[in-house]
């Protein structure tokens, strides 16, 4: 059955039937986690729709809320600091809507900021992107070789590395920060002879250069922009690299935790998912149809605002 948009209290949700679907806008902390609670999705932007696009898929019966954070992207580029700050941000928001689990679809806040959410959030499971990609990884590769494409904090964290190597302690980790396939992913550009030749720039030292059997047999995308550039990632890079996308995994750690608390829906056979953005629906929706997969408008996009609340002078 074909996707409809259907009107909820907060904007409009992606769904396979007609219906009203209120949409919580209060804490649910003083009440037992219940499998009718939607399941809150954030990222610094679009890119970890290509996540949503996973769950979706795995979880069709689930409500989802996504967020992703337009108005401070990206949080590969800000310090530690900053991007524990915004994830705390961000999934304080949801949380507040009443959700019984987060997913982090942010491999930066997965590396960076996944600790302090599990903190403050339990009892409600908290699932990064990071962990499931590592292993993911680990049963992909042949040789031990793996390659990590993702952003500057995640490369120089060193998250993905550990990951890896704390279930694969032979093996040998080339991590690489690619920054241009962020914009090129942004702008749509998935293809032709420009994102060819930044891919050969970022990629020839680590799979062209040198003997070939050191050239890793394995890549890890490690940023959810990226799985956008799959196809021209395989076009240059030959049918020999498994390419390892982390989202269908993530989807799957997501239904093994909502199986274990005993919160997995059975109600409902197609759920809907609530859009948030701090800022540009119109771009969100221009750009976010790409990773999702299906068309969006920007009257699909609820616009938030994260910034703490202020303290009123003399208060």
């Amino acid at each position: 059955m074909p996707w409809r948009y259907v009107y909820c209290d907060v904007g409009y949700a992606a769904n396979r039937r007609q219906a009203w679907t209120p949409v919580r806008s209060k804490p649910q902390d003083d009440q037992a986690i219940s499998n009718s609670l939607p399941i809150g999705v954030f990222d610094s932007g679009v890119g970890g729709l290509t996540v949503l696009r996973a769950l979706l898929d795995r979880l069709p019966g689930e409500d989802f809320v996504y967020l992703g954070d337009t108005a401070r992207l990206p949080y590969g580029t800000k310090s530690p600091a900053s991007i524990r700050q915004y994830s705390l941000q961000a999934a304080r928001l949801l949380h507040e809507r009443g959700v019984k689990c987060l997913v982090v679809a942010c491999n930066t806040a997965s590396a960076i900021a996944l600790d302090a959410l599990t903190q403050e959030f339990d009892p409600v499971p908290v699932i990064g992107v990071l962990e499931p990609g590592a292993a993911a990884a680990c049963r992909a590769t042949r040789a031990g070789r793996i390659a990590v494409l993702a952003t500057e904090s995640t490369v120089h964290g060193g998250a993905y590395q550990a990951a890896i190597m704390r279930r694969r302690p032979d093996a040998i980790v080339t991590a690489r920060a690619c920054p241009l396939f962020v914009a090129l992913a942004e702008e749509g550009w998935t293809d032709g002879p420009i994102v060819e030749g930044v891919i050969h720039r970022y990629l020839d030292e680590i799979f062209v250069a040198g003997a070939v059997a050191a050239h890793p047999d394995t890549l890890v995308l490690g940023c959810t922009h990226f799985p956008v550039l799959a196809p021209a990632l395989r076009k240059v890079l030959g049918p020999d690299v498994a390419i390892v996308d982390s989202a269908a995994t993530t989807a799957v750690a997501l239904a093994d935790v909502l199986t274990r608390r005993g919160v997995l829906r059975h109600d409902q056979a197609a759920g809907t998912v609530t859009l948030l953005a701090t800022d540009g629906p119109e771009r969100f929706a221009r750009v976010g149809a790409v990773f999702l997969g299906r068309p969006l408008a920007p009257a699909d996009v609820e616009i938030v605002d994260l910034a703490p609340a202020q303290t009123p002078s003399g208060a």
